[in-house]
């Protein structure tokens, strides 16, 4: 036998059905207006601010454990114990290992579900919210010649990568390690030691941050000796090398002999005259083959000179004998 249901339960079912619809309606526009404001990371990061606009007391990066009550294709809303709503777009939400190209929410999230979620902004009386967990410094926090403090996670010769909590290390050059000469980073650290350093420079768009622990430190100062200096003894001998060189810087320093060559010349019987380089001031040179071959020839040239003579002597004195043996037989 089928149970009646009175008018007016119908009634009131019909209601509640309506209550339901409105409700999610509102939901799912809340969430459509969400969407396209958090398309652009950038853009929702400039807009970020520390306080709350509409008084609740909330800041960035604040930490909630929510439930996720809705779904849509754009992200879901979430419960955090707040009078305005809170919506997590769907490019906040992290994908399991393996699974970065999926974009079907309800492989993402399931309602009732209860995540961990970050403060992202807070505008037009609504929060949004991010679970993935954000950065103790973001880029637009990060300011030239603020001090950080961070762990040393890397090492290179040219330098160490200290975590700060930014999106990447800041890198601290070698040079700005210490004001004295560093010739590895190995030296005076070592990974994982706790450092505090100044920030140098920072790039957003190349996501560079260069870091200093010499900026830090103060300057070594220069030592001055106010004291006039005090002359120490002076032994004998070294007045002595004093004086000789003195003396020998004040005289003219004597000329090196130029080596001078000596010709000799000799005329031999046929009227040429032969030279030759003789010895040399500084000791007798070596003759070359030119030299003798020169001298014999001269030799054998005053050879043939003697024997000419001798044969002139003999002949004359051959004559003079037959002069007086003509001049005896004319008698």
């Amino acid at each position: 036998m089928e149970q009646s249901v009175s008018p007016e339960e119908i009634k009131a079912t019909e209601e509640e059905k309506g209550k339901v619809q409105s409700v999610v309606e509102e939901a799912v526009e809340t969430v459509s207006e969400v969407e396209p404001e958090l398309t652009d990371d950038t853009a929702a990061d400039d807009d970020l601010t520390e306080d709350s606009e509409d008084g609740t007391g909330l800041k960035i990066k604040d930490q909630f454990m929510g439930k996720i009550t809705k779904l849509s294709l754009a992200g879901a809303l979430v419960d955090i114990g707040q009078d305005i709503p809170a919506a997590i777009h769907i490019t906040q939400i992290p994908r399991p290992e393996g699974q970065e190209a999926v974009n079907n929410i309800h492989d993402l999230l399931q309602i009732g579900q209860e995540v961990q979620v970050w403060v992202k902004k807070i505008k037009d009386g609504r929060i949004e919210l991010t679970m993935i967990k954000p950065f103790d410094l973001e880029w637009r926090e990060i300011k030239k010649d603020m001090v950080v403090k961070g762990t040393v996670v890397r090492m290179e010769k040219f330098g160490v990568f200290v975590e700060i909590g930014a999106e990447r290390p800041g890198l601290i050059h070698i040079s700005e390690l210490a004001h004295s000469y560093v010739k590895q980073p190995s030296d005076i650290m070592k990974d994982g030691d706790e450092v505090e350093a100044q920030v140098l420079e920072v790039n957003r768009r190349k996501k560079q941050i260069k870091l200093s622990i010499k900026a830090l430190q103060p300057e070594p100062e220069k030592e001055e000796s106010s004291s006039p200096a005090v002359a120490r003894p002076v032994s004998a001998r070294a007045m002595q090398l004093k004086e000789a060189r003195t003396s020998t810087d004040q005289t003219e320093k004597p000329r090196r002999p130029k080596k001078t060559t000596r010709k000799r010349a000799d005329i031999n019987s046929e009227g040429i005259t032969m030279s030759f380089t003789d010895e040399n001031t500084t000791g007798e040179a070596e003759p070359t083959a030119m030299e003798i071959a020169i001298r014999e020839a001269m030799e054998k040239a005053k050879a043939r000179n003697k024997s000419d003579k001798k044969k002139a002597a003999v002949s004359k004195e051959q004559e003079d004998i037959l002069s007086r043996t003509l001049s005896s037989k004319s008698n």
